[in-house]
C-alpha cells in the first residue's frame, strides 16, 4: 500500500472517547445488527415540513425504532450514561471498521481485535499508530508553527498535506477533516480552543515531536526551526512589553486599539504604575459607543478593585462599557464581576490575549512568509502521451 493511501483514512473522524464507549457495547453484537440500526435511523430523514428531532433519544428511540434496532439504540444510550446519541455513531462505525477494532467472526458477531483491545485500553503504541495513519501528529506540527490560529489559517497547509497523503482534496472535505480532527485533539488535551482561536498545548507539542523515522525529513526540520524561532520571538515580545517605557507602551496600546477598529483613540494620562487610561469610540452596528480602556502592567493578577474603579469613571467620559488590558492575569473575583448583571460590561484582556491581538493585527511584529519549493513528483510519473499515440497496438 502506498504512503498516499495510508494517510487520513476517515473523513468523518470521531472522538476517541465515543469509540471507547461503543467498543464493549458492540462486542458480541452482529455487524449486520449494528449496520441495520444505523440504516434504520438514517432512513428517517424527515422533511422541511415535518423535521425529525434527534436531540432526545429517550423520546425518538421508542417512537421511531422497533425490534433489534430499538434494543441496540437503547443500549447505546443507556450504557454510555446517556452521553452517546445513537443518531450520531456513524463516524465511529466507519472508524471501528476501517481500523478493524472489531472483527466479525464466522457467525457475523463482532469481537475485539488485538488492535481494538489496545485502543480500548488507551495503549500508547496502538493509539499512536492510528494517529499516524490519520495525520494527527502532522496537524499538530502545522499548528505548532503558529502561536494561535483560526481554522481558516490552517486550511492551506492541511489541504496541501491531504493532497499529498490522501485521496481527499475538495474544499468541503479539507474543511471537515480539519474540524473533526481539531475536536479530537481538543478532547485529548493536545489543543486548546478559546472562541474561534486554536492553540497547541505543551502536551500537544510533545506529541507532535518528530519520531525517529522522520528525523531526516528536511521539510519537518524547517517546520521545527520555524516553531522554535516563533516561540523565542513570542517570549521576547512578552518580556519587552514589561520593560517598555510608559510612553512607548501607551503608543503601542493606541496603535493596537486603532487596528482593532477603535476611533478617536485618546491617551488621557500617564500613571506611575506604568498603566495608561484611554478613551475611544467603537462602532456597534449603527451606534457609536464610547469606551474607556485601562491598561495595567502588574507582576501578578489584578483584583476586583480595578474593575470597581474603572466602572466609577465611566459616567465622567459618558461611556457605557470598558476594557481592562493587562500583561498579567485576573483574579477569580474580578472575572466574576466583569459581566455582573445590571452593571456596565467590562471586557478582560490578559497578557496571553494581548500578545494574540498584537500578532493578529501585526503591531510590533512583522509576519514573514517562508517560501519553500517542493518537487511535484507526480508530474514526472505522467505517461508519455506522444509515445502512447504513435506506438502500434499490441494484440
Amino acid at each position: 500500500m502506498s504512503e498516499r493511501s495510508t494517510k487520513v483514512r476517515t473523513p468523518l473522524f470521531p472522538l476517541y472517547s465515543e469509540v471507547r464507549k461503543l467498543l464493549p457495547i458492540w462486542q458480541g453484537v452482529s455487524q449486520s445488527d449494528v449496520r441495520g440500526m444505523i440504516n434504520a435511523i438514517h432512513a428517517q430523514a424527515g422533511t422541511p415540513q415535518s423535521p425529525v428531532d434527534w436531540s432526545d433519544p429517550d423520546t425518538w428511540i421508542p417512537e421511531r425504532l422497533t425490534g433489534k434496532e430499538r434494543e441496540l439504540a437503547q443500549r447505546i444510550w443507556e450504557e454510555t450514561g446517556k452521553t452517546v446519541n445513537p443518531r450520531h455513531v456513524y463516524n465511529s462505525y466507519l472508524f471501528i471498521n476501517g481500523f478493524n477494532l472489531l472483527l466479525a467472526d464466522n457467525m457475523d458477531v463482532y469481537r475485539l481485535s488485538e488492535r481494538g483491545q489496545g485502543f480500548w485500553r488507551d495503549d500508547a503504541k496502538a493509539v499512536r499508530e492510528i494517529d499516524e495513519l490519520e495525520g494527527l501528529p502532522d496537524l499538530l506540527a502545522i499548528l505548532a508553527t503558529k502561536p494561535q490560529a483560526r481554522r481558516a489559517d490552517l486550511l492551506e497547509e492541511w489541504g496541501e498535506f491531504l493532497r499529498q497523503h490522501s485521496t481527499y482534496g475538495t474544499a468541503s472535505t479539507i474543511s471537515e477533516t480539519l474540524r473533526k480532527r481539531l475536536l479530537n485533539l481538543i478532547e485529548r488535551g493536545f489543543v486548546e480552543r478559546e472562541g474561534s482561536v486554536y492553540r497547541i498545548t505543551k502536551k500537544g507539542m510533545a506529541y507532535a515531536a518528530a519520531p525517529a523515522k522522520r528525523a531526516d525529513d528536511p521539510k519537518r526540520a524547517v517546520m521545527d526551526a520555524v516553531r522554535t524561532f516563533n516561540t523565542a520571538q513570542f517570549q521576547k515580545l512578552s518580556d519587552l512589553l514589561l520593560k517598555m517605557p510608559p510612553y512607548n507602551f501607551e503608543k503601542l496600546v493606541r496603535d493596537l486599539l486603532e487596528a482593532m477598529g477603535y476611533e478617536d483613540v485618546t491617551v488621557t494620562k500617564q500613571s506611575g504604575d506604568k498603566g495608561v487610561d484611554v478613551v475611544a469610540t467603537v462602532q456597534f452596528g449603527i451606534t457609536t459607543v464610547t469606551e474607556v480602556v485601562q491598561v495595567k502592567r502588574p507582576q501578578g493578577n489584578l483584583n476586583r478593585t480595578v474593575i470597581d474603579q474603572l466602572r466609577g469613571v465611566l459616567p465622567f467620559h459618558r461611556a457605557i462599557r470598558g476594557t481592562i488590558i493587562t500583561t498579567g492575569g485576573f483574579s477569580k473575583g474580578l472575572i466574576e464581576v466583569a459581566t455582573f448583571p445590571g452593571a456596565a460590561p467590562i471586557t478582560l484582556i490578559n497578557g496571553e490575549k494581548l500578545i494574540e491581538l498584537l500578532l493578529e493585527h501585526q503591531i510590533a511584529v512583522n509576519k514573514r512568509p517562508v517560501l519553500m519549493y517542493e518537487l511535484d513528483a507526480s508530474y514526472f510519473e505522467k505517461p508519455d502521451e506522444l509515445a502512447a499515440v504513435s506506438s502500434p497496438a499490441v494484440d
